[in-house]
C-alpha cells in the first residue's frame, strides 16, 4: 500500500524479520507468484528426463507469464541468487532456498494430491530456475 517503512528503524534490523515480511507476501498472494493455471506445466518440466529439453522448457514457461509475474520473478530470483553468494556466512544453499521458497511460490490451486510430492516437484522448480538465472533471464 501507501505505507513508509523506515528500514533503519532497529525493528527491522533481524534479518529473519524481514525475510519473514517477504515470504509472508507471496504467500498470501491471492495467486502465486507462478499462477495456477501454470503449476502443473513447470511440473511435467521439471520431471522431462533430458536436462537441456527440461531447461528449454522452464525458460520458456517462465517467459509465458503473465509481465508482472515475470518481472517480480526476475527481481525476487536476482536478490535471491545474491543471497545463495553469501551460502558460508548465511548457510542459504541453492537447496535452502529451494525449501523456503518453493511451496510458497509454486502452489496447486487445490491441496489434493500429493503434497509431500508435489513439495519435492515445487522446490525442483526453484531450484532450477536459480541454477540458470542466466539462462532463464
Amino acid at each position: 500500500a501507501d505505507e513508509h517503512l523506515d528500514l533503519d528503524d532497529g525493528r527491522w534490523e533481524d534479518i529473519h524479520v524481514v525475510t519473514g515480511a517477504l515470504k509472508l507476501f507471496f504467500r498470501e498472494l491471492p495467486e502465486p507468484l507462478v499462477p495456477f493455471g501454470h503449476f502443473d506445466k513447470f511440473i511435467a518440466a521439471i520431471k522431462m528426463q533430458d536436462p537441456t529439453r527440461r531447461s528449454r522448457c522452464i525458460r520458456d514457461l517462465v517467459f509465458s507469464l503473465p509481465p508482472a509475474h515475470h518481472d517480480t520473478m526476475k527481481v525476487l530470483f536476482r536478490h535471491l541468487s545474491r543471497v545463495i553468494e553469501y551460502k558460508e556466512e548465511n548457510r542459504m544453499s541453492v537447496q535452502s532456498i529451494a525449501i523456503v521458497f518453493g511451496p510458497t511460490l509454486l502452489r496447486p490451486a487445490s491441496e489434493e494430491g500429493n503434497m509431500a510430492m508435489h513439495m519435492v516437484f515445487q522446490n525442483q522448480v526453484v531450484e532450477h530456475i536459480l541454477n540458470q538465472y542466466g539462462y532463464i533471464f
